[in-house]
């Protein structure tokens, strides 16, 4: 991180079939370190995950009420998430069990990126770019 490049303030939230099971996902395939997380047995009420690069995901089980503020289905998700070692990290996720939507590669942008799917169908973007400094 350097003096022009914004640390990250932005929480992308989703919703979970299997909370439990993705949380251990994300952990295990990505690299995310499972912070906190509120909620008895399988259910899981809100849940943080933290990126080692800077901010993370918060997530939650699907609630089957009408009047759900979130209304999130589950694996309709989708994230950019910068990461230093994309070839090593592609590896890990599809060892994990992550499935593979556009292998890693160089863009015309400077990043080396890739897609793939979690066991809930959301999407992941992983690659090297680091956004345009703000200001």
């Amino acid at each position: 991180m350097n003096e022009t490049t914004p640390r990250p303030q932005v929480w992308p939230m989703l919703r979970a079939r299997d909370p439990r099971g993705l949380i251990r996902f994300l952990v295990e395939a990505f690299g995310f370190e499972e912070t906190v997380v509120y909620g008895d047995g399988e259910r899981v009420d809100h849940a943080e995950l933290s990126w080692p690069l800077g901010g993370g995901v918060m997530l939650g089980g699907m609630r089957e009420v009408a009047d759900d503020p979130c209304g999130l289905t589950p694996g309709t998700f989708g994230a950019y998430v910068v990461t230093d070692t994309p070839d090593e990290l592609f590896a890990r996720a599809v060892a994990a069990g992550a499935r593979p939507v556009r292998e890693v590669a160089d863009t015309d942008y400077g990043s080396r990126d890739f897609i793939v799917a979690d066991p809930e169908g959301n999407r992941w973007s992983f690659g090297t770019y680091r956004g345009h400094p703000a200001g």
